[in-house]
């Protein structure tokens, strides 16, 4: 009798199964859709590095000059 709660054991052979049966689910991206991402990410990226750029500029001049002032 199995207790509550517990779910059954598989061997190792079932799991091996079900993963094989869940590898072949998978949709894997064209080589366009992988490409067109890649440049996404890539002029994301660039965006994103510049506008930290310039607040990491911004907030550094606000401290130097904080800090002429005392």
């Amino acid at each position: 009798m199995a207790e509550e709660g517990k779910t059954p054991r598989t061997s190792p052979n079932q799991f091996l199964k079900q993963v094989q049966a869940e590898g072949k689910k998978i949709v894997w991206p064209s080589w366009n859709e992988t490409v067109r991402t890649a440049i996404f990410v890539f002029i994301l990226m660039l965006i994103l590095s510049f506008f930290f750029l310039g607040i990491d500029s911004l907030f550094g001049a606000v401290v130097q000059w904080l800090l002429s002032l005392a």
